[in-house]
This record gives structure tokens, sequence and C-alpha cells, in this order.
């Protein structure tokens, strides 16, 4: 019995994938040919429904998120710091993303639910430092001109910086995908889910790679999780019937 990934077992992503892994170089090669097809489907599915200059700050015709500094009321304490206020601030962030979650998993209606996936990609576009944003954001221009090279230098630094970043990690594994670097694209997905485990579009990049790679069933399960935080998500639903379809054909 091969040793399984920990990071398969801690997620409690299906053991039984580690025999598989074993085999993962091997595997890699047999996917070349079908790398130029998945690429695209893996990009849109990391990034699922943030386009590339998700990372940067709403656009003016996008609903934008009340400042959450608007209602934070500093106490009138003697040795009040100003980490207190970002402590505070990003409390409130992570209220208000649990709720708009809870809201995304409630809403039947796709276009509504688009809505809050929208904001909900705002949050996780926000790394709450200048600095690291702004590397985001040229990472983002330069993976758009195909500056694949730079786009990975600013992608390291951005998760060497702020390794807490649960966005950095996974637009970094689009990135390792763009170079058919399919095992480090895993480990930054890895990552991104061990920072927010309901990281549907790093979900979705993990059933991709998933299918790519011959594990259907797994694809399957991954994008009914992806369901499960994100019902009203059309690509997942059709996946999801177009696996269950091709399972259903398959000799037992």
């Amino acid at each position: 019995m091969m040793n399984c990934p920990a990071w398969l077992d801690r997620a409690g992503f299906f053991t039984s994938f580690c025999v598989d892994f074993a085999t993962f170089p091997a595997t890699l090669i047999q996917m070349r040919n079908f790398a130029g097809k998945s690429l695209a489907l893996l990009t849109a599915a990391i990034l699922f429904a943030a386009p590339v200059h998700a990372q940067q700050m709403p656009e003016p015709d996008v609903p934008e998120l009340e400042d959450p500094g608007e209602d934070i009321i500093t106490p009138d304490v003697e040795g009040t710091s100003e980490d207190d206020d970002v402590s505070s601030a990003n409390k409130r962030e992570a209220t208000t993303l649990d709720s708009l979650l809870a809201d995304l998993k409630r809403q039947p209606d796709s276009a509504a639910a688009k809505r809050i996936s929208q904001r909900v990609w705002r949050i996780w576009a926000d790394s709450g430092s200048d600095t690291i944003n702004l590397l985001m954001d040229r990472a983002g221009k330069s993976m758009t001109a195909k500056m694949n090279n730079v786009a990975l230098d600013l992608l390291d630094q951005v998760v060497r910086l702020k390794p807490g970043y649960a966005e950095g990690w996974n637009r970094r594994a689009t990135m390792h995908f763009q170079r058919r670097d399919f095992g480090r694209a895993l480990a930054d997905i890895e990552q991104t889910l061990k920072l927010e485990p309901r990281h549907y579009g790093a979900i979705s990049g993990f059933a991709v790679i998933m299918e790519q790679l011959g594990h259907k069933d797994r694809a399957l399960e991954l994008w009914h999780r992806v369901l499960e935080i994100y019902p009203a998500n059309e690509q997942a639903q059709k996946k999801v019937i177009d696996l269950e379809e091709e399972l259903a054909g398959e000799p037992a």
C-alpha cells in the first residue's frame, strides 16, 4: 500500500486516491495532450465566478460592500491601539463573509446567487494589505498579457509575504496549471482549502484536475461539494449531470 499524502487525509478526501497519486508523474505525461483543452476549463473553475481582475478593488459598476470601518466604534478607553481597530475590522469582515456564504447556500436563483458570489469574491480578493493587493493586481495583468514567468514571480512573493492569504495560493494554483505543473497546482489548492475550506473556486479546480487525471468519481464528489456551498452554481450543476451520465455508462 502506498503512503497516502497527509493532506488528503486531513482534508477528508478519498484516501484510496493515494494509490493513484503514486503514479502521478506517469499520469502527467499522459495528460500533456489534453492540457490545452483543459486549460480554459480549469482557469474558469479555479477563478470560478471571479475573473482575473477579481483581485482588484470592486469596479464602480459593481455594488460595493459597505465599508466595515464605518460602523467600528473606537472605545474611549486609554490604551486602545491601531491593532485593536484592525482586529475589529477583520472580525467584522469574517462575520460578513459567513453571512454571505449562508445567503449563497439558501439562494436558489442563479442570477441572485451570482451577485452574492461576487461579493464573496471581493472579500476573498482583498488581502487587507495595500502591498499584497498591488502584487495581486500586477500578477493578474501579467497573466492576461501571457507573461507567465512574471506572474508566477509576483505570486511567489504574495504567498511568502502573506501565507495566510488564501486567494494568493488559489491564484498561484491557476498559474501552476497554466505551466502544466499539476503537482504544484494541487499543493496550492491544498493550502487554499486549509485556509478557507469553503473556497468553492479552489474545490472546482481540484475537481477539474481529478477529472483530467481520469478520477471521475472523485471529481463528481468534489462537484457535489461545490453545490453544498453554492447550490445555484450552473457550472457545478452541469458537471454533476455530465459526470453521472459518463459514470453510469461505464462498465462496473
